[in-house]
């Protein structure tokens, strides 16, 4: 009777031993299938990425050979009051070559957007309608100082305190 008790007992430990050996297996191939597979669906999601880009009409409003110059910030008080001050920061764009000393003209145009903002009161730059008559203003005095060599102002960020 003390022969069966001992190969129960091997036969016990075979089968745990085969069962951890067919755990870990399965454990690997599992780990192996879930990496093959999220590096086969980053792959297809970079290949979609890439051809939506490509599919992509760039509709581009200044092309060729434009520069885009900063004018800088400028500070000044507003017309109404002394308590009311304005920072502009602005940008030009104009035609590569067109301004022959492009320092220069940004200086001129810095030193006529304070001459124009101490005319202006807070009511004439309130709202939408009042930026974008002040836009169109500016970019009327740029184009004169210029003589048109200048395509646009843009306003880049207007501060009114």
């Amino acid at each position: 009777m003390a022969a069966k008790d001992e190969t129960k007992t091997g036969g016990g430990k075979g089968w745990i031993a085969a069962l951890a050996l067919v755990s870990l297996v399965a454990i690997g191939t599992g780990g192996g299938l879930g990496l093959y597979l999220l590096s086969t669906v980053e792959k297809a999601v970079d290949v979609k990425t890439k051809d939506a880009e490509s599919k992509a009409v760039k509709v581009l409003k200044y092309t060729g050979d434009l520069s885009l110059r900063p004018v800088g910030s400028v500070v000044t008080n507003l017309a109404d009051s002394g308590d009311a001050w304005v920072r502009l920061e602005s940008s030009v764009v104009f035609k590569t070559g067109a301004v022959p000393n492009p320092d220069v003209a940004l200086a001129e145009i810095r030193a006529d957007i304070v001459a124009y903002l101490r005319t202006v009161s807070m009511r004439q730059i309130e709202g939408a309608s009042g930026l974008q008559h002040l836009r169109e203003d500016l970019n009327e005095r740029v184009a004169l100082r210029t003589k048109g060599q200048v395509r646009e102002l843009i306003v880049e960020m207007l501060v009114v305190q």
